[in-house]
């Protein structure tokens, strides 16, 4: 830090001092026991303060508004309270007058201090984390702010210090801010006016107080309510709303997100139609987790026969043609379309259209064959689409991606897998399984990446131990083909690495399919994904977002749980809204032993600042398990230091999907450690390991010295 930032800390901290110490509050109503600043101090010099008005109105009017500038550019309370004594020594107007001017001056000098300060050494340290952060405000920036000021609640001091630490413009907070804190001003000083009016108890009860505090409290709401209403006029701004419409919600996609979304309008009797291009059900039945989990399980059939000796069968003889594997694969498919089929959902009340379809206006869709249909509400379930990185010579071959690699008829003999997150290490151990050389190639300095280290080395070493050539920190630069011979050219630590293949698989995850719905003829944004907020809702308020699309968790289960939000603040929003939540938000790697996560990893629990301790239990351990000859794997428990409250939980072993379910359930409900341990889980079954880790953790928060005098007791009893 610069010397004369330490100068002007110094400074404030010594201006916060003197004020404290001198208490110019003593001249505003302050000096007494109560406190620096008090409405019962207010009171009990209230009859001096108003003499000292008659004769010199100006300069009290002057004293007040030097004292308030320093009480919010020094961010010391009382600011609240100074504003009802301010209507109440000089009325509605003079007092909203006084206190817009001083409080918006005193609000700027606390922002530039904490910018001139505070900025430049936290854009440093966390540039890269504030990156979002600092490019939404110099978009929406003014908005934010006018947001944040409308509501009274939210500590103004706090506003001045992080918006210091922003790209925001000096003269844009200002602005912004004298408009934003008027109305929340206006309502203050009103009630301090019906302050300086009460002259007995009984004025207590007078209907001016009592209206001034019954908008105090719900100011807040009326100010939420304004804001969304001109929010929504700004951006419908130019459309025609239809007098009437012929549909209560439309949905586009009928993947998980808009089959739920579509049902769940049809329980609840609202007309809805569902447009999907392409086949009912979309990636996650067609080309993604249907396809897949049908393949694993082959593949794992494949590898319990090849090590049958784990099993006490000496010799298993098999065999099977990959041909036939791809047969049961498309056979799970055509068992499962039935649920997510135009017949179903007919059945339950949906209209189901198979064409294109893409935004006209707010309200209004068109198809490719022209139709044009109308809805209050639209939401966007357009899904995902694997992500293909620009590498040099990939488009001369005839690569593989979630999408066509069903399609494959003959098994590979050399694999290279591009990718090691989920579906990466899904498909390259299942392909191993099945007999391809396979070659597992990752950018990163470990596998699954999104969970923590320990995880990521547990599943090399077993994919290792399996025969996959697992190659880290190989950044994929080109492919090669000469001849017969095709080869994958990556970096890797300053070399040339050539990988030789038969065919390549491209599983470097899923980017959202955006083109063709009339994104951009609406201004939607949307860069790798549609932008959305809390409730799901576009910059356009009648248009939502779900599922793949807008990101975050690309899981099948989180486009249906974002689904029941939609659905829901597209029909009912205009009464009552949600705010959707991914605190519970599990996910599984289907991997052999699974991985799977919900709450907090170790990294985020560091990276938020957050006490935590670390509870394991070896699934070596578990009965089950050593009779399954599955008794590899952990249950890794976060809690909160020295309590039993669940941060977060990550599962390695066998059916890891399964055992998280109680975990999501206790952290849903509250539930710790302690109830997990007091609750009886059958024997045996591999569940018993939830109950063993709360075991693990109960062990070592024992009451030690408790126990030694119980020791004693015992002994004692015993004679």
């Amino acid at each position: 830090m610069s010397r004369s930032k330490i100068i002007l800390l110094v400074a404030i901290v010594a201006a916060i001092g003197a004020f404290f110490v001198v208490q110019p509050g003593q001249y505003l109503g302050g000096a007494c026991e109560q406190g620096l600043f008090s409405l019962d101090c207010f009171s009990q010099q209230r009859a001096g303060l108003e003499a000292f008005q008659q004769d010199r109105p100006l300069l009290l009017a002057a004293g007040f508004f030097v004292v308030y500038v320093l009480v919010t550019a020094l961010s010391i309370p009382g600011a609240a309270v100074m504003t009802l004594i301010g209507g109440a020594l000089f009325g509605l107007l003079w007092g909203v007058l006084i206190i817009s001017f001083a409080s918006s001056i005193g609000a700027t000098l606390a922002f530039l201090a904490a910018r001139f300060v505070l900025r430049d050494t936290v854009q440093q340290r966390f540039g890269r984390r504030l990156r979002a952060i600092n490019r939404g405000v110099e978009k929406d920036g003014a908005f934010y702010l006018f947001a944040l000021r409308l509501v009274p609640a939210f500590p103004f001091f706090v506003i001045n210090l992080l918006m210091g630490l922003t790209p925001i413009r000096t003269v844009t907070f200002y602005v912004v801010s004298q408009l934003g804190m008027l109305a929340g001003t206006i309502v203050y000083v009103n009630a301090g006016t019906q302050i300086g009016q009460l002259e007995s108890l009984a004025g207590i009860l007078s209907p001016g107080l009592i209206g001034s505090f019954v908008l105090l409290g719900v100011f807040p709401l009326i100010a939420r309510k304004g804001l969304e209403y001109f929010q929504a006029r700004k951006a419908l701004r130019g459309y025609s709303r239809p007098r009437r419409f012929d549909r209560n919600l439309i949905v586009i996609g009928a993947g998980s997100g808009g089959l739920v979304a579509a049902y769940i309008a049809a329980a609840v009797k609202a007309k809805v139609t569902l447009i999907e291009k392409s086949k009912m059900g979309g990636d996650c039945l067609n080309t993604g987790c249907v396809p897949s989990k049908a393949l694993i399980r082959s593949a794992k059939l494949v590898h319990q026969m090849r090590h049958s000796a784990a099993y006490g069968i000496r010799r298993a003889d098999f065999e099977f043609d990959f041909a036939d594997v791809m047969d049961r694969v498309h056979r799970v498919i055509a068992d499962i379309e039935p649920h997510d089929s135009v017949e179903r959902y007919e059945s339950l009340g949906v209209e189901c259209i198979q064409a294109s379809a893409r935004l006209v206006d707010p309200w209004t869709v068109e198809t490719d064959s022209g139709q044009r249909l109308t809805a209050r509400a639209i939401i966007l379930a357009t899904g995902a689409e694997p992500l293909v990185p620009p590498i040099d010579g990939l488009t001369d071959i005839d690569y593989l991606t979630s999408d066509n690699l069903w399609d494959l008829r003959e098994l590979p003999e050399r694999l290279v897998v591009l990718g090691g997150g989920p579906i990466g290490c899904e498909m390259a151990q299942a392909f191993a399984r099945l007999g391809s050389r396979v070659t597992q190639v990752e950018q990163g300095d470990r596998l699954l990446g999104k969970e923590d280290p320990d995880v990521s080395s547990f599943m090399l070493e077993r994919f290792r131990q399996e025969g996959v050539d697992v190659r880290l920190g190989h950044r994929a630069t080109a492919v090669g083909v000469s001849n017969e011979r095709k080869s994958l050219i990556c970096e890797c630590a300053g070399k040339t690495v050539e990988i030789e293949f038969d065919r390549l698989l491209i599983a470097l995850g899923r980017s959202a399919r955006l083109e063709g719905f009339g994104l951009d003829t609406l201004g939607i944004e949307a860069g790798r994904s549609i932008e959305v907020n809390e409730f799901l809702q576009t910059r356009i308020p009648s248009i939502y977002a779900c599922g793949d699309a807008i990101a975050p968790y690309q899981f099948t289960h989180a486009a249906a749980h974002e689904a029941w939000f939609a659905a829901v603040n597209g029909l009912f929003g205009s009464f009552k809204k949600f705010k959707v939540d991914y605190s519970t938000l599990p996910w599984c790697t289907f991997t052999d032993p699974e991985v799977a996560h919900v709450g907090l990893s170790e990294a985020e629990a560091t990276e938020q600042g957050i006490d935590y301790e670390v509870t394991r239990y070896d699934m070596a351990d578990l009965d089950r398990a050593i009779a399954e000859s599955a008794a590899h794997g952990m249950v890794k428990v976060l809690t909160d230091a020295g309590k039993d409250s669940i941060l977060g939980v990550t599962i390695v072993g066998e059916h890891a999907g399964d055992l998280l379910a109680e975990y999501v359930l206790a952290m849903k409900k509250g539930v710790g450690l302690n109830t997990l341990l007091g609750t009886i889980h059958s024997y045996p079954t591999l569940a018993e390991a939830n109950k063993f880790a709360a075991g693990e953790w109960k062990r070592a928060h024992a009451p030690e010295k408790l126990l030694r005098y119980v020791e004693k007791f015992h002994a004692w009893r015993r004679g």
